[in-house]
């Protein structure tokens, strides 16, 4: 079992130990049949420290960070997944593709999903509000996201895919989006006819409230990275 050696002398999840074997699996090519939830009582926190250790390793392999990920800011897709709350993982300058994008080799599972980006001019500090999160922005951004979770059929608890750094792979970078940016909050709410599928605006409508994706982004700023 892949978890049993993931363990301290105390018999307690060991973060690194976690996080390299997750790390190992992706580049490896492989899925992962058994949650690191099967075998421990996974905290949130817990989930985080693996995260932050995975990302450690990739910046100790000569990657920079370049952003963030919100996942699952939809109360449609949460429901669908299985999923209690948003979470959050990192982008690095290896997962941003310039459009028109090839998907690199090495995806497990992949799936697309479009979003917008935003590209920040500042750092957003937490507590913020989203007028203060907005005036953080340069430009907004049209983009489609690939997902690519190292959990096998995508099966996962809430605390099993942010330990995946929330399943984030690659980002395809399209053009700027010409529309102010107050004008984001309203547009995803009442997102309808042109933006898809039926499931596509349902996400949107059914999504978080921008003041509190607002507040995720400040805290998702705050992270540091252990040393690999």
């Amino acid at each position: 079992m892949i978890w049993r050696s993931c363990t301290d002398a105390h018999g307690a999840l060991d973060p690194g130990a976690a996080a390299a074997a997750l790390h190992r699996a992706r580049r490896a090519g492989q899925t992962l049949d058994v949650l690191l939830s099967d075998e421990f009582k996974l905290s949130l926190e817990d989930s985080y420290r693996i995260q932050n250790r995975v990302t450690a390793a990739r910046l100790a392999e000569g990657e920079r960070h370049a952003g963030w990920k919100l996942g699952y800011t939809s109360a449609v897709m949460r429901a669908q997944m299985g999923v209690s709350s948003p979470n959050f993982g990192p982008l690095t300058d290896a997962m941003l593709l310039t459009s028109p994008a090839v998907l690199p080799g090495g995806a497990l599972q992949p799936r697309v999903e479009p979003e917008i980006g935003l590209r920040l001019r500042q750092r957003i500090e937490a507590p913020c509000s989203l007028a203060s999160a907005l005036a953080a922005c340069d430009a907004a951004l049209a983009c489609l996201e690939i997902v690519d979770s190292v959990w096998s059929g995508y099966r996962f608890t809430l605390e099993d895919n942010t330990a995946d750094g929330s399943s984030a792979a690659w980002v395809a970078v399209g053009p700027q989006l010409r529309l102010p940016l107050d004008t984001l909050p309203s547009l995803a709410s009442r997102a309808g006819g042109g933006w898809g599928d039926r499931g596509t605006r349902d996400r949107c409508r059914g999504g978080q409230s921008s003041g509190r994706r607002a507040g995720m982004a400040g805290r998702a700023t705050r992270r540091e990275w252990p040393r690999a």
